[in-house]
């Protein structure tokens, strides 16, 4: 067994709490790096320390959650990992030669666990803040007070969070002023690399009135053994603002993810969230859409293509807090193998959240008779004159499809591919940006080939 999951704070003597999943969700608890106090101010460290000492008190959510219906928190090992350590030069030079971005791009970030190994800010234009999320704790403090994890973690993974918060280190905070338009995306690569380590990467981007931005976060393992990555990014819209955010999830076959997401929409702001997972024996994502201003939009869309014997999980809630508010939820799901899918989404409309337009939708294509897809859809309506829907559907590829591509010449396993591609490609299309639509489709098409 790897050395434990411990705080990054020089309080290592807190109790191990002793309910009977302790040795499962603690690890050894023996070491652990000292956060240097002049690095951050008073208020990080502790919220950092409530955060490792709620992380040990929480129990690892069982069978009789609802949170955790048809899965399980026991996929997520944290027993076997161990913070990820500082990387070699070898490793700094292996990651930054396989990270490919995008041509034309505002700034790049690339880090090897958690530690910020190349930073491109030489196009970012007058008033933008984009730093690293270690900068950010000195020169932009106030920011992150008022807006880091403030966002209460109600979809089961109040747990992983509290770890999440005692470890955090990397990431990438972005501010975007009153009325400034950010044409091309910011990108931001976390590396992982060694067996069984663990990151813990953060993205905070909050935007002025009638700002605009995008960002794509890309999750990938380099080598080593298993891998884990718990990751959270806070989206803030300021009144009539934009945010386009992608998180691409390729983390290795034995790898484990967490990924958790919190959006506030403000009056007349436009949120638009991309989940993609493509890696890791076990992904869970979780995404929470408050849409606390009048005329807010939220669109929350996800692919995923689990292979083998991948489970992806997916819960998601969108919450409706202000009148005149609208959501749109979209996730398509392609199995292959023995994988499995399980989404479980909520539409909340409050009081007084009146003409409210929400819909959830999860469509699931099994490519093969092992394969298994769990949807759980649902509605709380608390308000009157709104207009929401949600439905889910699950089957094979119509036989009569595979029929008509044979028929021409298509083989069977080139008829498939050609088939998923134009069942996740509305989903794709909808996320808007050109070159990293090219980019995720290039992706996607690497993930197809090896599934057929």
């Amino acid at each position: 067994m790897s050395a434990a999951l411990v705080p990054a704070s020089k309080n290592t003597s807190l109790p191990v709490s002793q309910d009977s999943d302790s040795s499962a969700s603690t690890g050894l608890l023996t070491i652990a790096p000292a956060r240097e106090e002049s690095a951050a101010p008073g208020w990080f460290h502790a919220r950092s320390e409530a955060a490792w000492a709620e992380f040990q008190n929480l129990p690892l959510p069982g069978l009789k959650d609802e949170n955790w219906r048809y899965s399980s928190a026991k996929k997520i090992e944290l027993a076997d990992h161990s913070p990820a350590a500082a990387p070699s030069s070898a490793s700094i030079q292996a990651a930054l030669a396989a990270t490919e971005g995008l041509k034309e791009r505002t700034a790049r970030f690339v880090f090897v666990n958690d530690t910020l190994v190349e930073s491109d800010t030489t196009g970012l234009p007058a008033g933008l803040v984009c730093v690293g999320f270690a900068e950010a704790l000195t020169t932009h403090a106030d920011v992150l007070q008022q807006h880091f994890m403030k966002g209460e973690q109600s979809l089961g993974s109040g747990k992983f969070a509290a770890l999440h918060l005692a470890h955090v280190k990397a990431g990438t905070v972005i501010i975007v002023p009153k009325n400034v338009v950010i044409e091309k995306p910011i990108e931001v690569f976390h590396w992982v690399v060694g067996d069984h380590a663990a990151i813990f990467p953060h993205t905070l981007v909050v935007t002025g009135d009638n700002a605009q931005v995008s960002v794509v976060d890309h999750y990938r393992s380099l080598e080593g053994e298993g891998g884990l990555s718990i990751a959270i990014a806070d989206l803030v819209g300021g009144s009539g603002s934009k945010i386009t955010y992608a998180a691409c999830q390729e983390l290795a076959d034995d790898a484990q993810a967490l990924h958790l997401s919190s959006i506030t929409a403000g009056r007349d702001a436009s949120v638009k969230s991309f989940q993609v997972q493509l890696g890791a024996a076990f992904s869970r994502s979780e995404s929470v859409s408050d849409l606390v201003g009048q005329g807010a939009r939220s669109d929350m869309l996800s692919v995923s293509m689990p292979i083998g014997e991948q489970i992806v999980d997916q819960r998601t809630l969108q919450r409706h807090k202000a009148p005149h508010a609208t959501s749109d939820l979209l996730y398509k799901n392609a199995l292959y193998g023995t994988s499995r899918s399980i989404f479980s989404g909520l539409i909340i409309v409050d009081e007084g959240a009146h003409y409210t337009d929400a819909y959830q939708t999860c469509r699931n294509l099994l490519n093969s008779n092992e394969a298994e897809a769990t949807s759980l859809p649902g509605l709380e309506i608390n308000a009157d004159q709104v207009k929401c829907s949600h439905g889910a559907t699950s089957g094979p590829i119509p036989d009569e499809e595979l029929f008509y591509l044979k028929a021409r010449g298509i083989s069977d396993g080139e008829s498939r591919k050609l088939i998923i591609e134009g069942f996740l490609s509305d989903v794709i299309e909808r996320f808007g940006n050109s070159e990293v639509l090219d980019t995720l489709v290039a992706r996607i098409d690497e993930k197809l080939e090896r599934a057929v």
